[in-house]
């Protein structure tokens, strides 16, 4: 049944582990900086880090969403009120109201959308009409 949980309820909780004893500016620490061939500095936070987690994190989510067992559908409808506790979250609480949360709901909904998109899909190509039979 562990299958069944979304995965990108990681990276919310993470977020909620950092934004909420921190504030906002939790996101904003400075990790490492990555010296670039056109001799820029590339600062990389935490916010950035939790992104480019998140978006991997949505790509195994969407392969996961490929799979047409009951723990699918229960991902899918785990998946939802995962959106709209983000929805809430965003809506409702300052420190949530950031351009790094509000990308992470972003990716929450998106998985939402595949998931239903992929099963009413897989479901469509396994009905069979029939066609022909019997006239």
């Amino acid at each position: 049944m562990i299958a069944a949980l979304p995965l990108l309820a990681l990276p919310v909780l993470v977020y909620n582990l950092i934004v909420l004893p921190a504030g906002p500016d939790g996101l904003e620490i400075g990790l490492f900086t990555v010296h670039m061939a056109s001799g820029a500095d590339w600062r990389v936070t935490v916010g950035d880090l939790l992104l480019a987690a998140s978006l991997v994190v949505l790509f195994a989510e969407l392969l996961k969403s490929a799979n047409s067992r009951r723990a699918a559908i229960v991902n899918h409808g785990l998946s939802m009120l995962l959106f709209i506790a983000c929805l809430v979250e965003l809506l409702l609480h300052p420190a949530f109201a950031t351009s790094v949360f509000f990308l992470i709901t972003l990716m929450v909904l998106l998985d939402v959308l595949a998931g239903f998109i992929v099963t009413i899909l897989a479901a469509r190509r396994d009905v069979d009409f029939g066609a022909g039979v019997g006239l």
